[in-house]
């Protein structure tokens, strides 16, 4: 399950998640909403979020006496597509419903999770959506900086994190870099995962950024200026990043953190199933117009340092900043123990200093 909550309030009162029968309703009425038909291409690019909790119905059947014969993979993996369709459909007809009341929304990250340092700003729960195709909202958190803290220049952060996690395991280090590096923060769950609704699908992964970014340049960023909002892409979530910085001219920067070539270069660098492949950020990498730092630990088993070692080369020169390459570090411990969280801050803030660096010099 998600390692936080949405607690739903209503003109001031907290609404319990099983009010007036509403999941009873939104099953019913979800059996019968149209969701987004993906085609073949999309539906096999889709994505398992790794929570135990939410697939844990979706393994794969074990035989007892009573079985006349056992599930074959094939009909597991189908079970587990209508499930997880179906768990978006009613997850949109909630969310759907949660807008049109004008449902407002409080973070609770899980009690197991570490609490963060001391922190002065705000943290705002938001559904962002819903998307037009899919229907889908998007749960994302702001760790929103104090308005008397905020300058001309302060930037937004859109960070995309990694695959095994959501916006309640990382609300930790969401805290440490709003405060560490005196920015705007916006974390978000991609489509099927946490508190969002949808199926997890590459595609929908790019749909998920481009709301998220729309949203934030309207309502967080300040003077609504594309210059003050840096793409963060952890992992997989390199790909919505690379892709949507791609489309983005004007956007104020690029950090990727432990990325990939794309989704098919992880499992072999072979081009023969090329057609087959996702997230193909090598090819996205040449065409961003903003500066790129590229964060990878050196002993990566996970996503090889050549990966984004190659990510860096293929940047264009004019846009490419020092990158990080962590020695002694894998794919998920970069930021482990006080001396590398501290490294890892002022590395940041050098990449974020330099970006007001070169506003200035684009302006004189």
């Amino acid at each position: 399950p998600p390692l936080y909550k949405f607690q739903r309030v209503l003109n001031g009162e907290i609404i319990p998640d099983d009010d007036d029968d509403e999941d009873d309703d939104a099953s019913e009425e979800g059996d019968n909403h149209e969701t987004d038909t993906m085609d073949h291409k999309s539906s096999r690019t889709g994505f398992k979020p790794d929570t135990s909790g939410r697939t844990e119905s979706d393994h794969l059947h074990q035989p007892n006496d009573n079985d006349e014969e056992p599930i074959n993979p094939a009909e597991a993996l189908t079970q587990r597509s209508l499930k997880m369709h179906q768990r978006a459909k009613i997850r949109n007809v909630l969310d759907a419903s949660d807008a049109q009341r004008g449902m407002t929304y409080t973070f609770h990250p899980d009690h197991r999770l570490t609490d963060p340092p001391g922190y002065s700003g705000s943290i705002e729960a938001v559904k962002i959506g819903p998307d037009p195709k899919t229907k889908a909202h998007v749960a994302a958190v702001i760790y929103r900086l104090r308005e008397d803290r905020l300058t001309e220049r302060t930037k937004t952060l859109i960070y995309s994190h990694g695959n095994a996690t959501d916006v309640g395991a990382m609300h930790f280090m969401q805290v440490v870099i709003a405060k560490g590096v005196k920015c705007n923060v916006v974390m978000y769950d991609y489509s099927g995962y946490g508190q969002s609704g949808g199926v997890s699908l590459e595609h929908n992964t790019y749909r998920d950024i481009e709301m998220v970014y729309d949203y934030v340049l309207e309502h967080v960023a300040v003077g609504q200026d594309e210059k003050n909002i840096v793409l963060y892409g952890q992992s997989v979530g390199s790909g919505p990043s690379c892709y949507l910085s791609a489309k983005k001219p004007d956007v104020g920067g690029l950090i990727l953190h432990s990325p990939f070539m794309s989704g098919m270069r992880v499992l072999t660098p072979s081009r023969a199933l090329g057609c087959l492949d996702i997230f193909p950020n090598i090819n996205r990498i040449e065409k961003v117009k903003c500066p790129v730092m590229i964060i990878h630990g050196m002993m990566d088993v996970e996503v090889p340092f050549s990966h984004g070692k190659s990510l860096h080369d293929a940047v264009p020169e004019e846009f490419r900043r020092s990158p990080w390459w962590v020695k002694d570090r894998g794919h998920n411990d970069i930021t482990e123990g006080r001396a590398k969280l501290l490294e890892y801050i002022h590395r940041l803030k050098t990449f974020f200093q330099g970006l007001d660096e070169d506003y200035e010099d684009n302006n004189m």
